[in-house]
């Protein structure tokens, strides 16, 4: 343990501030581990109770996070003080963890003027509860797509995390790290939150600026500037597609160059790597929304139905209506 004299010094001594983790079926472990960690710490440090937390959920007293593990809860959702600050605890299949009673104990809570956040995938039950509306947010990346189509009155975001009023959200994974560091230096001050990142080993700590997803260099595995600068636009406009012959102009090449850059890192051409990515957030949309699969197929550039359906059975080897119906049965069972 630090001596004293290594110890950042905090203000004067007040009650601890509670936080309330609210655990959802299939929570994810990361994202509530690197929250309460952050808590933890942070009283050792000050050598004094900063923080206090206790653990409840939409169960009798035990939840299972994505991993397998169950985990004790403290008690139910019952009646909270104003002074507490809810974290609500999201991951996979997040739809069907938002169950009424959740959603309706969360409104009720807001009412009374609570600080709210949602980690990881927990953005959606929040922004589903009518708690995000008109509040910038962010959910993880691979809940974008579906996120964005099911809630556009939410000001969603990239971010790593982001803090809009009384209203906070990350993107998952190390990004609950970087909202607790935020949340310490605010509540005590940026030292605490340095030594606390130290004893984390985490040397990098991110602000609300930064996005969640790797560059696409980094993502692709290449680093030639016209080639993301491509990808970039692509990713950009998946609903209305833009022809091969302006992505290179707009790219400041000829067709043929954009095909050869495309074949030489990719092994593919320009309108195969397209595709795949329009396909990519179809199959995102038929898997975490209630969009119609014509619906979807528009919202990725298809113009009709049958088109969108032979190219999703070219790549998946299934058609879009066999595989939201096998999804929905999976999750039924």
């Amino acid at each position: 343990m630090p001596s004293d004299a290594r110890r950042p010094q905090t203000g004067t001594q007040t009650a601890p501030r509670r936080f309330v983790f609210v655990l959802l079926e299939n929570f994810t472990l990361l994202s509530f581990a690197a929250a309460i960690e952050c808590l933890r710490i942070a009283n050792r440090m000050a050598e004094r109770q900063l923080y206090d937390w206790t653990i409840v959920g939409d169960s009798e007293d035990v939840i299972m996070c994505s991993a397998g593990s169950r985990f004790q809860l403290d008690g139910p959702l019952g009646e909270l003080t104003r002074d507490d600050t809810v974290l609500v605890c999201g991951g996979i299949d997040i739809q069907q963890a938002a169950t009424k009673r959740v959603m309706n104990w969360l409104r009720r809570e807001a009412r009374r003027g609570l600080k709210m956040g949602g980690l990881c995938t927990a953005s959606y039950v929040l922004a589903r509860s009518g708690l995000l509306d008109g509040k910038r947010a962010t959910i993880h990346w691979e809940n974008h797509d579906s996120f964005a189509e099911e809630f556009p009155e939410v000001d969603l975001t990239k971010s790593v995390f982001t803090i809009d009023g009384n209203r906070m959200t990350t993107a998952g994974g190390t990004s609950s790290i970087d909202l607790m560091l935020s949340i310490i230096a605010q509540d005590h001050d940026e030292k605490l939150a340095n030594a606390v990142a130290d004893q984390l080993i985490y040397s990098s700590i991110r602000t609300d600026q930064d996005t969640q997803r790797l560059s696409v260099p980094t993502r692709i595995g290449v680093r030639h500037p016209k080639l993301s600068q491509v990808i970039q636009m692509m990713e950009s406009n998946i609903e209305e597609p833009i022809s091969p012959a302006v992505l290179a102009r707009d790219a400041g090449m000829s067709t043929r160059q954009l095909e050869r850059l495309f074949r030489r890192y990719l092994s593919r051409s320009p309108k195969r790597y397209y595709m795949e990515l329009r396909l990519q957030k179809a199959r995102n949309l038929l898997m975490q929304t209630d969009m119609s699969v014509i619906n979807v197929a528009l919202a990725c550039g298809f113009s009709s139905p049958s088109h969108f359906s032979k190219c999703y059975r070219a790549h998946y080897s299934t058609t879009p209506y066999r595989e939201r119906g096998s999804h929905t049965s999976r999750l039924s069972v």
